[in-house]
């Protein structure tokens, strides 16, 4: 009983400091803008803006590019 009693008084104050570290650093993340914009960064990453001229029916267009620039897709 004696361990247990001691182990009691290390981990009880050991978890209110980690709550309350852990809801400074949420509190922050809040405050700093971290949530603002929730799907905008799932939107860019799906915009493919390697060519941003290009638009979706202008297939034939690309491969013609393709071919003054030497036949590769490769940024220059």
């Amino acid at each position: 009983m004696e361990g247990l009693l001691g182990s009691l008084y290390i981990l009880i104050p050991l978890s209110v400091v980690l709550v309350f570290a852990i809801g400074m650093i949420f509190w922050w993340s809040v405050r700093s803008g971290q949530f603002d914009d929730m799907e905008g960064p799932a939107y860019r990453l799906l915009m493919d803006d390697r060519d941003p001229d290009l638009t979706p029916g202008d297939a034939g267009e690309a491969g013609r590019r393709a071919d003054e620039r030497g036949g590769d897709d490769a940024p220059r």
